[in-house]
């Protein structure tokens, strides 16, 4: 249990003040006060101006005069989030399998760390990806009434989960009649979006009912429909290159001159690009998206009901859907090698041997310039090599699996949310109000993985593919000899793959032929160029090593509390004090399986696929890059007791003592977060507010009992790297401090808030660019052997066993309290109304500013991997922070006369760096030649216009024009040569809505 004897006073407090409980009993009766709410923040209701946290309200009206941005446009816009997961970012191990999934990331402390509720009620996270996160994407957008931000931590109100603050989103309660609405967005380069929403609210007999049911569809936008997003090597060498392509880099004469793997000599031809070094690298960026086409669903249902004259009972219901897919490579690089059960396997590297008809046909093609060991007839002495992470068995050529105009790999993403409440309040007199809740929330996602056996993919290099290959076993060719081998190779049902650039028919991306096509005619007399048989790939061998797996991951909720609150009959110079005390048990419930070649129960070992008896350690699964893992189901219990006082001390100063005690048993054991807001109006029209507590964050059952499998860029290609459990795990911990004015004189508002956040025990992933960086050096090979760094070597998988930062196939990381955290800065928000003849004018302006993200130093294995920093105005890649720009904002000028609305408004990003450094070095590839733009990521700023009619009809009519001047996000030197997480690739876009209530 984390002991805060600072906080001891503020117990004792609510204490003393709980034991006036049986007082109330003898007050007479008093009704409950009229017109009030509960705000965003408190258990108890009271007025929205009376709240003593720094909440900050978004109503439909305002989202319709910003244009009605979608759900990703709004979080990403929001001044206090920061680092967002919504737009396709499938290269980012935070973003990967939450495809069609958007989340808010308050203070850029990680989504995981903001609390979000539905109408107070939690929300489970999907738990598909790495991060867990809130998919607000599915909540009912055509019900939203509002929606409220609590800018500071709040685990002593809502408990875990809060530590950034809370999101609560309301459903409108007053809709009289039926909405109907519909709006099309034109986005240039795809068919655009289309929404389309029905609700219905008034009452049957004494019941309130609301109804509501949304329909939004995204259409397909290609990376290559933008300009700025496919860029040469040479403009940013991070910018989707990968040295393991197709065509991919071989070695041809071992025997004689040892291993050096150099291009394939049909590189350039096929549209791919050589290095100075030899090394032929593949764009895999064009066969990705910007925007995946999506398809969402919403239904959702409020209905309250008097059961008497002092019970009323509410219910929702809601379920949401997406469906989407994803857009990606058409094959992966290998990052394990193929085992002894494969023909010609179990060597550290893939082998095409000398009989293969597509090395005679290559050696023949390029003659002297190949490299090849040859006789006097040109015959290939030798097989070639190919290493596992420096080539891949298609690119360039698409994948012919998929039908599609690009031949990409195209894997399917479904959704499905549902959250149902139930809530009783009781009207007990005297001012007292008791309420018991039950909410229950799920999130299933199920997702494809496509990816290629290692052992089938040698056999078929060696003419034991297909899926009739008579010869496939290890048993079948069991005392072989090389020559019978090769008799027997491409015969008895078996077929060939060709993995060089001369199979290649057409560059996919461009529509470029490829001169060097072998199925245009062979370079060696004879060899046929029939599908299957050498030189051309056939489907049914591909689809033979490369296959389509589903996986599926499923997060369950289960909430139940009671709360009672009202008056305590204590009175202060200010009034009554009010309180709240109640508990809460909270269920969490968290699984994952995984069907057929991803399983590693069904296969644990490379040659699993070919032998089911085949043993290895570690268990790397059978696939080359996507990783396998086994199901895994687990739960965990939460118990909490919370209390809350609200003390009018004068009549102009209010205070907020909170409290909660939650109890995860175990090894995690319990936590007490107290909490002090404290409210003081100086003036009629100045109001000071302050507070301080604790916020916590319990760990979630999949990071102490699941492992996953992710995908990041080591060495100049993406590699798998497993985040093993950690049963050990302590929760987070944070100390908020927040201090901030209001001013409220006429025509004018303005409030500006300074904010703190001491955050400790962060969950996280161990940094993977930390622990390569302090392993290899800028060398490559800095401290491999050392003694010091041994633990540390020996979390790697290395080809051939050799320690190097280029022979890196697979990396083990844990889950791990990560280093301490020291983040603050400040809100400030000003709007002046006033009116200028007929019209009504309004000018604003809302910013946060981050003064410090000091990030301690973080440990792995008790060794330095990344140093203490600020990471704000920092890029903060493959780190433990996300994007952090300093300066978050917008400022508008806006106008209503009659029934029209303009609005013009400004939003603002500031720039930020690019703390790396050996990106920036010499590049060998380029022939030590540094590629030094991208350092700085420039400030991002565009200007919208939204126009809205509101007609006497019921009719309203909008329009409204995003990015007006269509300024492209500023470039980064990330895949994407932007960052998804802070810009939109979208440039220009216009939306024009139309709404009609009857």
């Amino acid at each position: 249990m984390r002991n805060i004897s600072s906080t001891a006073a503020l117990a004792c407090a609510l204490a003393a003040l709980s034991a006036a409980a049986p007082a109330w009993a003898e007050e007479a009766d008093a009704p409950l006060p009229q017109g009030e709410i509960l705000v965003t923040g408190t258990l108890i209701r009271g007025m929205a101006e009376d709240a003593p946290a720094p909440v900050e309200v978004i109503d439909a009206a305002e989202l319709a005069a910003q244009g009605s941005p979608s759900i990703i446009d709004l979080t990403k816009r929001l001044s206090v989030s920061a680092g967002v997961i919504g737009d396709s970012s499938q290269f980012d191990p935070r973003s990967q399998f939450n495809e069609g999934a958007a989340s808010v990331n308050l203070r850029g402390l990680g989504p995981q760390r903001t609390l979000v509720l539905l109408n107070g009620r939690r929300m489970v996270a999907s738990a598909a990806g790495n991060v867990p996160l809130v998919d607000v994407n599915l909540f009912p957008a055509a019900a939203i009434g509002r929606i409220e931000i609590l800018k500071d931590g709040a685990a002593a109100t809502y408990g875990s989960d809060a530590i950034a603050g809370v999101v609560n989103v309301i459903t409108r309660t007053d809709q009289q009649g039926f909405l109907a609405s519909g709006d099309y967005r034109y986005i240039r380069g795809s068919d655009g979006d289309w929404s389309g929403a029905l609700s219905w609210g008034g009452y049957l007999g004494p019941a309130r009912v609301f109804l509501s049911a949304g329909y939004q569809r995204r259409s397909e936008l290609q990376a290559g429909d933008r300009d700025f997003i496919l860029r040469p090597y040479p403009e940013n060498p991070q910018g989707g290159w990968s040295g393991g392509g197709n065509p991919g880099n071989f070695d041809f004469d071992a025997a004689q001159n040892g291993i050096a793997f150099t291009a394939d000599e049909g590189c350039e031809a096929a549209g791919a690009f050589r290095g100075a070094n030899d090394l032929c690298l593949s764009n895999y960026l064009g066969f990705t998206n910007l925007v995946e086409p999506e398809e969402r669903y919403q239904l959702f249902g409020d209905v309250a009901v008097p059961l008497g004259e002092r019970l009323d009972l509410r219910v929702t219901a809601l379920y949401g859907r997406t469906e989407t897919e994803l857009n990606t490579s058409p094959s992966f690089l290998p990052t394990i090698s193929p085992s002894g059960a494969a023909a010609f396997g179990g060597t550290g590297l893939f082998v095409i041997p000398s009989y293969a008809p597509a090395l005679a046909d290559y050696c023949a093609r390029y003659g002297a310039a190949a490299g090849c060991a040859v006789d006097g007839a040109g015959t290939p002495q030798q097989g070639a090599l190919a290493y596992p992470v420096r080539f891949r068995p298609l690119l360039l050529s698409g994948n012919p699996l998929f039908d599609n105009d690009r031949r990409t790999a195209r894997l399917m993403r479904d959704s499905d949310a549902y959250q149902f409440t139930a809530e009783l309040r009781a009207d007990l007199g005297r001012g007292l109000e008791l309420t018991g809740g039950a909410t229950y929330s799920e999130y299933d996602r199920f997702f494809e993985v496509g990816d290629s056996f290692v052992d089938l993919l040698q056999n078929a290099l060696a003419g034991f593919g297909g899926p009739d290959c008579a010869y496939a076993s290890p048993a079948a060719r069991a005392g072989l000899s090389p020559e019978q081998l090769a008799a027997v190779a491409g015969t008895g049902g078996c077929s060939w793959f060709n993995p060089f650039s001369t199979a290649i028919d057409r560059n996919m991306l461009t529509g470029t032929a490829n001169p060097n096509y072998a199925g245009n005619g062979s370079a060696v007399p004879g060899l046929s160029t029939a599908p299957g048989e050498g030189l051309v790939n056939d489907t049914a061998t591909i689809g033979e090593f490369y296959n389509v797996w589903g996986r599926t991951a499923n997060t369950r909720q289960w909430v139940g509390d009671l709360v009672l609150s009202g008056g305590s009959g204590v009175m202060l110079p200010g009034g009554e004090v009010r309180f709240a005390l109640g508990g809460q048990y909270r269920r969490d419930r968290y699984a994952r399986s995984y069907a057929g070649g991803n399983n590693l129960d069904l296969y644990p070992c490379p040659g699993s696929v070919l032998d089911p008896d085949a043993a290895c350690s570690p268990e790397t699964g059978a696939l080359g890059f996507i990783g396998s893992n086994r199901d895994v189901a687990v739960s965990r219990d939460v118990w909490a007791g919370f209390a809350e006082l609200q003390l009018p001390v004068t009549e102009r100063l209010r205070a907020q003592l909170s409290a909660r005690f939650e109890d995860y048993g175990g090894a995690v054991g319990s936590t007490f977060d107290p909490q002090l807001r404290l409210r003081y109006e100086a003036t009629d029209w100045l109001t000071l507010r302050g507070g301080v507590g604790t916020t916590f964050r319990g760990p979630p059952p999949e990071n102490t009992a699941a492992n996953l499998v992710i995908l990041t860029l080591i060495g100049g290609a993406f590699r798998a790297v497993d985040i093993l459990a950690n049963p050990d795990l302590a929760p987070e911990s944070a100390t908020t401090w927040n201090a901030g004015l209001v001013i409220d004189r006429g025509g004018f508002s303005a409030s500006v808030d300074y904010w703190r956040y001491d955050f400790s025990g962060a969950i996280e992933s161990e940094p993977v660019s930390g622990i390569t960086a302090a392993l290899f050096g800028a060398s490559g090979t800095a401290h491999c052997g050392d003694p010091a760094y041994a633990a540390l070597q020996a979390r790697f998988i290395f080809s051939g066993g050799v320690c190097s930062a280029a022979n890196v196939q697979r990396l083990e990381t844990y889950a791990f309290n990560s280093a301490d955290v020291t983040t603050s800065g400040v809100d400030a928000q000003a709007a002046y109304d006033f009116a200028a003849g007929p019209a009504q004018l309004q000018l604003g302006a809302s910013g946060s500013y981050v003064i410090e993200y000091k990030v301690a130093d973080v440990l792995v294995e008790g060794l330095p991997v990344q140093a203490a920093y600020d990471a704000a105005g920092k890029l903060n890649y493959q780190t433990t922070a996300y994007p952090i720009p300093r300066l978050k904002g917008q400022a508008w000028v806006q106008g209503r006369l009659g029934d029209h609305l303009l609005r013009l408004q400004l939003n603002h990003v500031s720039g930020y760096t690019d703390q790396r450094t050996g990106i920036f070095g010499p590049d060998a590839t380029l022939g030590g030649a540094a590629v030094t733009a991208g350092k700085h990521i420039a400030a991002f700023d565009t200007v919208d216009l939204a126009w809205t009619w509101s007609l006497r009809t019921g009719t309203q009519l909008s329009a409204a024009l995003f990015n007006l001047f269509d300024r492209d996000p500023p470039f980064a030197r990330l895949d994407q040569n932007f960052d998804p997480f802070t810009a939109s690739p979208l440039g220009f876009t216009a939306r024009f809505g139309v709404s009609q209530a009857f």
